[in-house]
């Protein structure tokens, strides 16, 4: 089996088509969408219907931060821009849109593979995985030889010894890694619609299990068309030009 790991996609269509499209072409046989499927891009609606007809083929799909803050309406505590946004994004959903996104659940297990948008050991606090230490806590709270995570933007790899000693590096993208046992590793994948490492091509991952290996990749997409589309809506400009300079 081969899985495409898309995370993060936050109502971008334009890289999620990129995504989605290049997926074709590496023998996928299922995707596990790891949350945040709304928040920042201009196409709240086409993302979530997309997901949601995908799930009712057999995909999977975890509920991410943004999902659950548009199901339940701005904060009074959000800022501004926050509010603004979420406030917009709930407007675009129907009913049964929403009621997707509420119905989600925090975590799948598939075999050895955990999915779970935020981290293993408290998936609804919503804290990131931003080093050695939350990614050790999040692989020993977990059975799982494998955990996908999102909510960080930037692609990870974190591993975990028997021993307790936990590493990390930075992949390259296109080039397989073995997930070898008796490791646990930690894979997030990076964003597919809003890339924070500098560059601005959408991020997601294929995970073979035959072979034990995981495959990082970057696609270009038509990113000035997506902050095209967030400044006619009225968005916050800022969500526009992080998506030109992947900041």
């Amino acid at each position: 089996m081969r899985i495409a790991v898309i995370t993060d996609l936050h109502a971008n269509r334009e890289a999620v088509e990129a995504v989605m499209d290049h997926a074709q072409g590496q023998g996928i046989t299922r995707h596990a969408f790891v949350g945040d499927f709304v928040g920042y891009g201009a196409d709240p609606a086409w993302v979530v219907d997309m997901v949601a007809e995908r799930v009712r083929g057999g995909d999977l799909a975890v509920q991410g931060n943004h999902d659950m803050a548009v199901v339940r309406g701005a904060s009074p505590t959000m800022r501004l821009d926050a509010k603004r946004v979420v406030e917009w994004t709930r407007a675009q959903l129907d009913e049964a849109q929403l009621a997707f996104l509420a119905n989600l659940p925090l975590s799948i297990t598939l075999g050895e593979l955990l999915f779970v948008h935020a981290n293993a050991y408290d998936p609804a606090a919503w804290d990131y995985v931003q080093g050695r230490g939350e990614a050790q806590r999040s692989m020993q709270a977990t059975r799982q030889r494998i955990t996908f995570v999102g909510h960080m933007h930037e692609p990870q790899l974190f591993h975990l010894s028997p021993a307790g000693k936990t590493g990390d590096f930075t992949p390259v993208a296109g080039e397989p890694i073995p997930l070898l046992p008796p490791r646990q590793w930690l894979v997030i994948p990076g964003s597919a619609g809003q890339p924070r490492d500098g560059n601005p091509a959408a991020c997601y991952a294929v995970y073979d299990d035959a072979r034990r290996e995981i495959t990082y990749w970057r696609v270009p997409y038509d990113h000035e068309g997506a902050g095209a589309k967030i400044r006619a809506a009225d968005l916050p400009q800022a969500l526009a030009t992080r998506l030109a300079d992947g900041r």
